[in-house]
């Protein structure tokens, strides 16, 4: 027997204002049974193409070290570094820039959500196939 991944939960201290955000940055919805609004303690939200949800519940705490688990995010559409910049005029924080580390056209930039939560932007999937047709 085994388990499967319900929902990815994310603690934070404003669970509207981060699911908003990160609604923009990945094209999630609400829930069609259960729209967020201000206020709400949890709000889910998920990827109309494949079902994933994200629940962002608050807790009095806020972050206090590096995350033990991050999200390694790839552009459905262009290129990692046109993504880059559309996650900067989220404002989205940088944290680390990897690109190149191990060649040309490789590697990944490492983020902060508002909360101060840490992602990654890899390269898209057409780009890694065109650096294999190379």
């Amino acid at each position: 027997m085994t388990s499967f991944i319900s929902h990815t939960s994310i603690d934070c201290g404003n669970a509207y204002e981060l699911s908003e955000w990160w609604k923009q940055l990945l094209g999630y919805v609400d829930h069609a049974d259960d729209p967020n609004e201000p206020g709400h303690e949890e709000c889910l939200i998920l990827d109309p193409e494949s079902g994933h949800q994200l629940l962002f519940i608050e807790v009095p705490e806020g972050k206090s070290a590096k995350n033990r688990l991050h999200f390694d995010l790839r552009p459905r559409q262009g290129t990692r570094d046109d993504e880059i910049e559309r996650v900067r005029g989220l404002g989205a924080t940088e944290v680390a820039d990897f690109r190149g580390e191990f060649g040309p056209g490789t590697g990944w930039v490492v983020f902060a959500d508002p909360e101060g939560n840490e992602f990654c932007i890899l390269r898209s999937e057409a780009e890694i196939a065109a650096a294999a047709a190379e």
